[in-house]
């Protein structure tokens, strides 16, 4: 679960960044999120069906 607890923050993080105008530190923290939302979700996959 760590994995989603990382997104999450880095999920709050940009949206902290975006209200205070640093569009660029939001778009990472965005990216990074969204990345590791899909590798736990690869990893969940794979879980389930090993």
């Amino acid at each position: 679960m760590a994995i989603l607890e990382l997104a999450v923050a880095f999920f709050v993080l940009a949206i902290i960044a975006g209200a205070m105008g640093a569009g660029g530190v939001a778009g990472l923290s965005m990216d990074v999120a969204k990345w590791l939302v899909i590798i736990f979700l690869v990893l969940a996959v794979l879980s389930l069906i090993f």
